[in-house]
């Protein structure tokens, strides 16, 4: 099953790697999945063996873009993203940032969009503190959840 809760990823975690596999880790709220998403996504699964995704939760997604998202509740946001091919698994967090969490499942490598700065990524810092590294992968230009939200509403 691609949907793990939050107590069962860091075992989810230790198996995949006792089994040796690369473990890689992204994070989003990924509202609205768009071609953008599922381009970065399949970029984020070829530097491993195992993508897990953890997903904001709508009251983390609320904290950090508004009282108007998410669009889409959690439970459909998971569900869309666990139905892709690249990812393996998906964990639903509360928080603001990822850094409990990546603290838990302890990625070789973690994985966020270009329009980010590594030392401006605070997980960074725990990723390293575990032997991992963070890869930034380009931006698919105008490709975004906020993009499409004003498109919708520039023509009603």
């Amino acid at each position: 099953m691609k949907l793990v809760s939050r107590d069962q990823i860091a075992e989810v975690a230790k198996k995949n790697k006792a089994a040796g596999k690369i473990l890689v880790f992204t994070n989003g709220c990924f509202d609205i999945i768009h071609a953008g998403h599922v381009r970065y996504l399949a970029e984020a699964r070829k530097l491993g063996d195992c993508l897990i995704v953890g997903l904001n939760s709508d009251r983390s997604v609320r904290e950090l873009k508004g009282p108007t998202r998410p669009v889409n509740h959690q439970e459909d946001r998971a569900e869309v993203m666990a139905a892709l091919a690249a990812v393996d698994y998906v964990v639903v967090f509360n928080e603001r940032t990822a850094e409990d969490l990546i603290g838990e499942v302890k990625p070789d490598i973690y994985v966020k969009g270009g329009d980010y700065r590594i030392e401006d990524i605070p997980e960074a810092k725990i990723v390293a503190a575990n032997g991992g590294k963070t890869v930034l992968i380009p931006e698919v230009p105008g490709r975004s959840s906020s993009n499409i939200i004003k498109k919708i509403s520039e023509t009603n």
